[in-house]
């Protein structure tokens, strides 16, 4: 199976936005990424863009307050979100990012999936449940990456993922949701571990039918 390359390599950061009034028009297809703050949200967009700089790698966790996006093409957005779950962040500052996230998800068409970055030395937490839970309630695809893999053995990576995979389950048969629209993958932005098959769920969401055959042939 061949695998897109270069197409995220051309991403540019357009803009951030603070509002819903500063969001780019609602066209095409975009894919947003989220996660805990310092769970390597920033690293792995850096590493699917093959850029060292594209997404800012803050060291103080719960710096980015607003909605980053990032034009792949006339057609496609990469969608940078802010960092949740960091505990110095103050009230003030959280009911902010909570109306701006309300606002982006209610109000875009084009978002056709969430890549939600989790860091697979920690259980899925509270914050990366919430996410979960309002994507499945709206119909929206995530696509977990277990972050930091380079950090485990491949047998710890494994147990990790598994258990991973069984809480995400627990919460969705709890909250009367489906997990189908969840998948779940090892990645490490260090060693690019993961980075082909990530790749290819990006293309799933944002490549038109023509497009997914040219690269993968038809057994997409």
């Amino acid at each position: 199976m061949s695998i897109n390359k270069s197409l995220y390599r051309r991403a540019q950061f357009v803009l951030g936005a603070a509002g819903a009034s500063q969001f780019p028009e609602d066209v095409g297809a975009e894919a947003a990424f989220a996660g805990r703050s310092n769970a390597g949200k920033s690293s792995a967009l850096n590493t699917i863009a093959d850029q060292r700089s594209l997404a800012r790698v803050s060291k103080s966790p719960g710096r980015t307050q607003q909605i980053n996006f990032f034009e792949v093409d006339a057609a496609r957005r990469l969608v940078d979100l802010p960092g949740y779950g960091y505990a110095k962040t103050p009230a003030s500052v959280r009911k902010q990012w909570d109306k701006l996230m309300s606002d982006y998800f209610q109000s875009r068409q084009s978002l056709k999936g969430v890549v939600l970055i989790s860091d697979i030395r920690r259980p899925i937490g509270e914050g990366d449940q919430h996410m979960l839970a309002y994507c499945l309630s709206i119909n929206l695809p995530v696509h977990i990456l277990l972050s930091k893999a380079d950090k485990l053995s491949r047998g710890a990576g494994s147990a990790a993922r598994l258990q991973a995979q069984q809480s995400v389950k627990k919460m969705a048969s709890e909250q009367s949701l489906s997990a189908e629209l969840v998948s779940m993958q090892l990645f490490s932005s260090l060693k690019k571990t993961g980075l082909a098959e990530a790749i290819t769920q990006l293309d799933k969401w944002l490549l038109n039918e023509d497009e997914l055959e040219l690269i993968y042939g038809k057994d997409k």
